[in-house]
């Protein structure tokens, strides 16, 4: 956390931007202490409020757009070809990928906003993006929207709190546990289902 202030103390909006640009890239910098932090400063005249949330919803738009091509260049039919060949090791089969893309292409639009408000998963659902081809300036407005509505309600906290501004952490740290919990759930009942099918087959 002292070097995200130290960077932002000492760079500005730069700083904003690459932190996070960086977390929409899978690089593990909380925008839940960028943002706060930022909207610190913002409180004592040393940043723009409204600049902030702007740099802060851009930098994660272009991290999410870079992750988008990744995703894009890795191609459906590569994907499933791999895991044609080795999902079996892992537990996941072709038809379980197709099912996922079916779903996604389906209702991404509605994921891919949703994501944006929710901590870890909001990291990662730029790829699955990417690799279904969803149309890029539909998943970049939808992306900076809500990047824009979570580096807004981040800041917003960081300037209301003003010195106390690490006191939400707490909280976020709260939310995520739920998350990561809930995914971990979920990752465990689809290998139990998969390890059952197994033995009855």
């Amino acid at each position: 956390m002292l070097n995200i202030t130290h960077l932002i103390t000492s760079y500005g909006y730069l700083a904003i931007f690459v932190l996070m640009t960086a977390e929409s890239c899978l690089i593990p910098i909380p925008s839940e202490v960028t943002m706060p932090f930022a909207g610190f400063l913002a409180g004592i005249g040393a940043l723009n409020f409204w600049v902030a949330i702007l740099v802060g919803a851009f930098g994660n738009l272009f991290g999410s757009i870079l992750c988008y091509f990744l995703g894009y260049f890795l191609r459906e039919e590569n994907l499933r070809g791999f895991i044609r060949k080795w999902g079996k090791y892992v537990l996941i089969h072709e038809k379980d990928f197709d099912r996922a893309m079916r779903w996604y292409k389906k209702y991404g639009p509605e994921v891919t906003f949703g994501s944006r408000l929710l901590p870890i998963v909001r990291t990662f659902i730029s790829l699955p993006a990417g690799i279904s081809e969803m149309n890029v300036y539909y998943f970049g407005a939808l992306t900076f929207i809500g990047s824009f509505i979570w580096s807004g309600v981040l800041a917003y906290f960081g300037l209301k709190l003003g010195q106390n501004w690490q006191a939400i952490d707490p909280y976020f740290r709260k939310f995520q546990f739920v998350i990561a919990g809930l995914i971990a759930l979920g990752i465990a009942i689809y290998i139990y289902s998969h390890l059952k099918k197994q033995k009855e087959d």
